[in-house]
């Protein structure tokens, strides 16, 4: 599950339906292959990608995340990155993939936007 340098871990958020997966290390083709099954096989329907301790990715980290937007998007789903440093940021800007990956300062802020868009926060 674990590469040096690299671990991650899943948690279910405050609301049921999310679930967060945070970071540890850096996104890269020598990392992924230790979490790509894991993170492709899920399915939740607010899933949260927190990168608040990843310091860098490289160009497979984000296909790794763009394919998995495009499986989210494809089934309704809803995919958020949160916890994005300068360096991150930098590469999906320069990617343009800005345009269609929502980013949130934090993984709160995150499942908070998901679940109003959805209506269940105004029924709470």
């Amino acid at each position: 599950m674990n590469e040096p340098g690299f671990s991650f871990s899943s948690a279910q958020g405050k609301y049921t339906g999310t679930s967060i997966v945070r970071l540890e290390g850096p996104l890269t083709l020598s990392t992924l292959f230790a979490f790509q099954d894991e993170f492709r096989a899920m399915k939740p329907p607010v899933l949260i990608l927190d990168l608040t301790a990843c310091p860098y990715m490289d160009s497979a980290g984000l296909g790794l995340i763009m394919n998995k937007y495009v499986s989210a998007e494809n089934g309704r789903r809803k995919f958020f990155l949160t916890g994005i440093n300068t360096r991150i940021e930098a590469l999906i800007e320069l990617t343009k993939v800005n345009r269609v990956l929502r980013t949130f300062p934090t993984a709160e802020a995150a499942e908070d936007a998901a679940w109003i868009a959805e209506g269940v926060l105004r029924r709470l």
